[in-house]
């Protein structure tokens, strides 16, 4: 094995009190490529926290967090470049680039010709983050915990491989030998993965001079701790240092599972070439394992030692494929991604090849009758892969890692590339795959690789053609679904057609079976449309497509068929109570008990909902509910049917067509039947998945009947009625800045009316919140009663003639529900004199922060109604932003009806804001991870 070409050395000296870093650097950085360079790139990611505008603090506000937005000065690290020179001592000039404040360009005296070497001395201080922002930095113990922290150079091989820090710990560095010298108070110990080659104690000033070295490394993480928790486990392989935990594992036990990962590493990747691999719990945190292994531990349905063996597993591979397996970690991504989720699945199936997805629960009464309780543990990593392929958000695996959804960075995409590993394993039988992926790893080790070298590499061991695999698979999003169209049989032979419903060129598994027994089978290739294979019938009972579940399938539904028999005998039907996991090989139909509370006419209501949505989305979704409402004393509910067709690479990337029905109260006995068809067309940037923005365009028509009983409250002067209503929205729904424009077009029998919203929010740089919003509304013909407003807009209470709107108390004009409000139309929030208008209307509202959640409003507008001037109409009082759009709370003060904070029944001028849809409330969190 060759020594690195680069060399580092760092003098370093640490500074709790000021939480700042002094550093001497040297970096000798060798140009192996042909080229003659000018300049030199670094790396300094300590200086991406330095603004609210760096490409880090972008990063944390599209994941819906304000923590670095709102964060002090003093909070954010950045970097104190004195200088940068060459050997001869000369400065160099430097300057950090526009785009990206945490890459340094320096501009070299002399030009460096291939094959040579370049010296820079740098000074500088680092001032570092608060750990609260990414786990590293100075921790709230004031210890450190130090990744990405002193400058590197960039990879150099024709172009620069240089970009921001995104909190994705993904830093792209040629390997280099390094050797640092820390000075430290003395109250503190240095861990890290370089060995020690001395430690020098001064009691006289109290610190700790420690002396660190490595040959071939990319990654220095080094924790300074006061009290550190790591513990070192000397296996037969190398030394693992950790501080990864789980509480009631003897230590013993761990111990004994530690070796079996190292052993099991080694076996399967090769040896490790370093003396010692650190994996730290902050290394866990950011790449835990998903699922049932987050409950807390009295929950969660697995064995310690099995938790504990594949959290220690998981970290401990990445961290080898990182240090062994130089791709570069921004665009090279899903190969050592895939690796690891490979090694994954492989784990379990050598040692705990029982263990299903349920854990424990699997053998629970009642648990066990889900068609989840009979999965392996193995087959998450399909199911939550397919989660983003169903919602048409999957994204190519050779997407740049700062590009991926959030949950296809962390949790999609990887298990995508380990199926993919499992796919190519299972098709290339001609080679030994497993022999063959360690062989490319011990070829390649610590050498740069790129995924177009695993490409030949296996193109070079296998006779098969797999360029599938990485032109259809790995870069691109089609997705893979095979069907048996047909089967037709004789006295011995069996002829089945095989559907492609893709553009793709993927094989698919066929397998034959005699009462449940595998009795052959082949790969099928070269499906372009369709293929007809002739099989021998022998005692073939059944054929199925993919039977092991190697593939990562969109549709499994259409992969079954019995040689003889009708539709039934394909795909029987079964009732299930609640929602489970689909299974492929029955229609499925479920039972849920409701419980639920819509308004306060019909109290709470007690049901059953029957359909057919189960934990993947499908195109057809179909729910009948039933429901007796026990306050109302009468019958309830619903009908819905959603079929949603998904559209790849393409800016109209969904169109859904629907049927609703709903039959409720809306007054005490009064109740309104709802019938709603509606299609929806959904755009969005196709080459910016992470792009919060979505335009949705609908078209639907509104059906309202009402039925009104003898002794109802209300009065209903407007025949029963149908509305058409066309739809345009385009949100921008960012944490940091906020937009939203629709517009509304409505035609009835009897009118017409056209209206526009948009709306924006800005959290500005000094942490203030500035909301706005307008409205404008007009009838372009209005023949309605002139003495109803059930049409008219609404100044701040529309009368919902549609039914969209969440009222728990639709019909109240007095009493706590009929404050309720909902920012609609007008927006207004005091309840003024001329509360609708008939012909036109046209308001703005604003909000802004006083202190935290307490925010001062205001309201402007003209209200128009026919045969009446136009009315100026104003209100302002106090917001009390608890979580916005969710729950919060208006207390007016001065506006049209004067000082109402002093006047009588104060109390019910107060209005609030609440949403107890669980749906609703669900949003924020898809939010973070979509």
């Amino acid at each position: 094995m060759a020594f690195s070409q680069n060399k580092i050395g760092i003098d370093a000296d640490v500074d709790v009190q000021t939480k700042t870093i002094t550093i001497e650097q040297v970096i000798v950085y060798k140009n192996t490529s042909t080229d003659v360079l000018s300049e030199i790139y670094l790396s300094d990611w300590n200086n991406s926290y330095s603004t609210k505008s760096t490409p880090l603090a972008k990063r944390f506000e599209e994941e819906f967090t304000t923590k670095f937005h709102l964060a002090k000065n003093e909070q954010r690290g950045f970097t104190f470049l004195t200088y940068i020179k060459n050997k001869a001592n000369t400065r160099l000039e430097y300057q950090y680039l526009k785009d990206h404040p945490d890459v340094i360009k320096v501009q070299l005296k002399n030009p460096l010709n291939p094959g040579e070497s370049y010296r820079l001395n740098l000074n500088y201080t680092l001032v570092l983050p608060d750990a609260t922002f990414t786990d590293y930095g100075f921790t709230e113990t004031q210890d450190f915990e130090l990744k990405h922290w002193y400058i590197t150079p960039a990879v150099y091989d024709g172009k620069w491989h240089f970009y921001s820090n995104k909190n994705l710990d993904d830093l792209f560095v040629p390997r280099s030998d390094i050797s640092i010298i820390i000075k430290h108070p003395i109250n503190f110990r240095i861990t890290s993965e370089l060995d020690i080659a001395d430690i020098n104690t001064n009691l006289e000033q109290k610190t700790v001079v420690t002396e660190l070295y490595g040959l071939d490394r990319v990654d220095t993480y080094i924790s300074i701790r006061k009290l550190p928790r790591y513990r070192q486990v000397q296996t037969d392989d190398f030394i693992v240092v950790s501080n990864i935990n789980e509480k009631g594992l003897p230590a013993p036990d761990k111990a004994i599972l530690t070796d079996r990962i190292t052993s099991f590493l080694t076996e399967n990747l090769g040896s490790y070439p370093h003396r010692k691999l650190l994996i730290s719990q902050i290394d866990y945190n950011r790449n835990p394992l998903y699922g049932l292994n987050q409950l807390p531990s009295f929950l969660r349905p697995f064995p310690d030692d099995f938790q504990y063996e594949l959290k220690l597993l998981k970290t401990a591979t990445k961290k080898y494929l990182d240090n062994v397996l130089l791709l570069n970690p921004r665009k090279e991504h899903w190969l050592s991604e895939g690796i690891q989720t490979y090694m994954l699945i492989k784990y379990v199936e050598t040692y705990y090849p029982d263990m299903k997805l349920l854990g424990t629960l699997a053998d629970v009464w009642g648990i066990r009758a889900f068609h989840a309780a009979d999965l392996d543990f193995n087959f998450q990593y399909f199911l939550y892969s397919m989660e983003m392929a169903r919602k048409n958000k999957d994204q190519p695996l050779t997407t740049s890692r700062d590009s991926l959804i959030k949950f296809n960075a962390n949790i999609a995409g990887k298990y995508k590339a380990g199926l993919g590993l499992q796919y190519l394993k299972g098709f290339a039988d001609d080679i030994d795959f497993d022999a063959s992926l360690k062989d490319f790893i011990k070829t390649y080790k610590l050498q740069s690789v790129t995924h177009a070298d695993f490409e030949s590499f296996l193109k070079s061991k296998t006779e098969k053609d797999i360029d599938w695999f990485f032109t259809d698979y790995v870069n691109s999003r089609k997705k893979i679904d095979f069907k048996i169209q047909s089967v037709k049989t004789t006295q011995d032979s069996i002829t089945l057609t095989i559907k492609n419903k893709q553009d793709n060129r993927m094989p698919v598994s066929l397998f034959r079976l005699s009462n449940d027994t595998i009795i052959d089978k082949v790969w099928v290739e070269n499906i372009k449309d369709s293929k007809v294979l002739t099989i021998p019938r022998d005692s073939t009972d059944r054929l199925i497509l993919d039977y092991n579940n190697v593939i990562w399938e969109f549709n499994q539904r259409d992969n079954y068929r019995a040689v003889n028999g009708f539709f039934l005998n394909n795909k029987p039907l079964q009732f299930r109570l609640f929602k489970d996991i689909e299974d492929p090989y029955y229609n499925q139909l479920f039972l849920m008990p409701l419980v639920e509370f819509n308004n306060i006419y019909d109290g709470l209501t007690l049901g059953a909902k029957f359909y057919n949505k189960t934990i993947l989305r499908k195109r057809l979704n179909y729910k009948f509910s039933p429901q007796y409402a026990t306050r109302s004393k009468s019958f309830t509910g619903g009908f819905s049917a959603f079929y949603t067709h998904n559209l790849d690479n393409k800016s109209l990337f969904d169109i859904t067509y629907g049927l609703s029905t709903a039959y409720q109260s809306f007054a005490e006995d009064a109740y309104f039947t709802r019938i709603r068809p509606s299609i929806t067309l959904g755009f969005r940037d196709n080459d910016d998945l992470r792009s919060d923005r979505v335009d949705a365009l609908t078209a639907r028509y509104v059906s309202i009947s009402r039925d009104i009983g003898e002794d109802a409250v209300v009065m209903v002067d407007e025949p029963d009625y149908g509305v058409f209503n066309l739809r345009y929205t385009r949100a921008n729904p960012g944490i940091i800045h906020y937009s939203r424009f629709s517009t509304d077009f409505q035609i009835a029998q009897k009118f017409s009316k056209f209206s526009v919203n948009y709306e924006i929010r800005n959290l500005t740089k000094s942490n203030r919140n500035i909301n706005f919003r307008f409205f404008a509304g007009v009838f372009l013909n209005n023949d309605t009663d002139p003495n109803s407003n059930f049409f008219s807009f609404a100044l701040d209470r529309p009368t919902d003639y549609l039914f969209d709107l969440n009222y728990l108390g639709r019909s109240e004009d007095a009493g706590l529900f009929s404050q309720q409000l909902i920012i609609t139309e007008g927006g207004f929030k005091s309840q003024l004199e001329t509360p609708f208008a008939n012909q036109w209307m046209t308001t703005a509202n604003f909000s802004t922060s006083i202190w935290r959640y307490i925010q001062a409003y205001g309201d402007v507008g003209l209200v128009k109604n026919k045969f009446s001037p136009a009315n100026f109409v104003y209100d302002s009082g106090i917001r009390l932003n608890l979580v916005e759009d969710y729950l919060e709370i208006y207390l007016p003060i001065y506006s049209n009806l004067g000082w109402e904070i002093g006047q009588p029944n104060y109390d019910q001028k107060i209005r609030f804001i609440i949403s107890v849809d669980p749906q609703v409330l669900l949003g924020l969190f898809r939010r973070k991870w979509y």
